[in-house]
């Protein structure tokens, strides 16, 4: 997969609002009502990440999760990153 341009990075941004840009990086913090609801989260994560075969950075702090993509082999983001942002965004459910 090619690494998008910084014009591409801003337009798919758009499609991923809750995250943010660092370099290469895309990171989003999602939080939840506990430290059960938030692990429940990462092992879904976690088989969404198998099946693409693109693994995210996870920072677990007790009820909240910082997910990070790039593209390693690409050497910045790709549409990967963007596409796996937009499945982790639909297994948030409402904090509570």
């Amino acid at each position: 997969m090619e690494k998008l341009s910084g014009a591409q990075i801003e337009a798919a941004m758009a499609s991923v609002p809750d995250w943010r840009r660092n370099g290469a990086v895309i990171s989003r913090t999602f939080q939840f009502k506990d430290f059960p609801a938030a692990m429940k989260f990462v092992n879904a994560v976690a088989d969404l990440a198998e099946k693409a075969w693109h693994h995210p950075d996870i920072d677990i702090r007790w009820n909240r999760v910082t997910l990070a993509l790039t593209t390693h082999d690409a050497g910045g983001l790709t549409e990967r990153d963007f596409d796996l942002a937009r499945q982790f965004d639909r297994l948030q459910s409402p904090p509570g």
